[in-house]
């Protein structure tokens, strides 16, 4: 019996025959989105939207992974305006010029997780609220940056943050990081462990190897970090009202460097 040196936790990494594998249902989502931003016009529902998503999802003989998840009823989370995430898609829930809307959307093809959201204005929308959904984007692209080989967790984490700040930098104002929400690990299930947070010191968790996979996601507000949850148990919305983006990829690790699972066609 041979004892060696205790290996440090690892974010859980696939083989190359499984990213593709993920990269497929991966590209499912991306093409849901699409064609869900398409149909986002003044006068449609959420609900509408979410029967867009499922069409899509269902004719790539792929499953939508949020219906039914922990009694989720929707296959998009459609959050719009001061609601951050978890929206549940309504027939009453009726876009209008000037939106902010964030989609979030899932889907299983054989047995493979993908996972992305998309913030998107309907129609014109004011400059900050484009702002804020670029600040959020920026963030995520700067926590895919992150996604090399002997990085650590915290490393995505402190990327993001730093791409929080840079963009509020570039554009002049503050923005606030959600609390307490993050990404996740994801493969055969869609939200597995570690969590990774928006925000924090590098070099901390779990190292990043060849094949890991984690769903970047940061979610950025216009005013407060604070949250709580309506009365529906689901949709998550800021404490004082103010307008919130969400933006996510789900991003592997490659000796060529990230790899984003969830292309969305041009």
């Amino acid at each position: 019996m041979v004892f060696g040196r205790k290996s440090k936790k690892v974010v859980p990494f696939r083989t190359a025959g499984e990213l593709d594998a993920m990269a497929a249902a991966g590209a499912i989502v991306g093409r849901a989105l699409v064609a869900v931003r398409a149909a986002a016009k003044p006068g449609v529902s959420t609900l509408e939207l979410d029967e867009v998503a499922e069409q899509v999802i269902r004719e790539a003989n792929a499953i939508p992974s949020f219906k039914g998840y922990h009694g989720f009823p929707g296959s998009i989370c459609s959050s719009v305006n001061d609601r951050v995430v978890h929206g549940i898609p309504s027939k009453d829930d009726i876009l209008s010029e000037g939106d902010l809307v964030s989609i979030d959307c899932g889907a299983i093809l054989d047995g493979w997780h993908g996972d992305s959201a998309w913030t998107f204005g309907v129609g014109t929308i004011i400059e900050a609220d484009r702002l804020l959904s670029e600040a959020t984007k920026l963030s995520m692209e700067a926590g895919i940056a992150a996604m090399l080989p002997g990085n650590r967790l915290s490393d995505v984490s402190y990327a993001i943050e730093q791409g929080t700040y840079a963009a509020e930098k570039e554009h002049g104002r503050k923005y606030g990081i959600v609390s307490g929400y993050g990404g996740h690990a994801i493969g055969r299930e869609m939200h597995m462990d570690p969590f990774l947070p928006n925000e924090g010191a590098p070099g901390k968790g779990p190292e990043l190897r060849v094949g890991s996979v984690l769903a970047i996601e940061p979610m950025l507000t216009l005013g407060t970090t604070e949250t709580h949850t309506l009365d529906d148990d689901w949709t998550v919305v800021t404490d004082d009202g103010t307008r919130a983006a969400h933006w996510e990829h789900t991003v592997a690790v490659t000796e060529n460097g990230p790899r984003i699972l969830t292309l969305r066609p041009e």
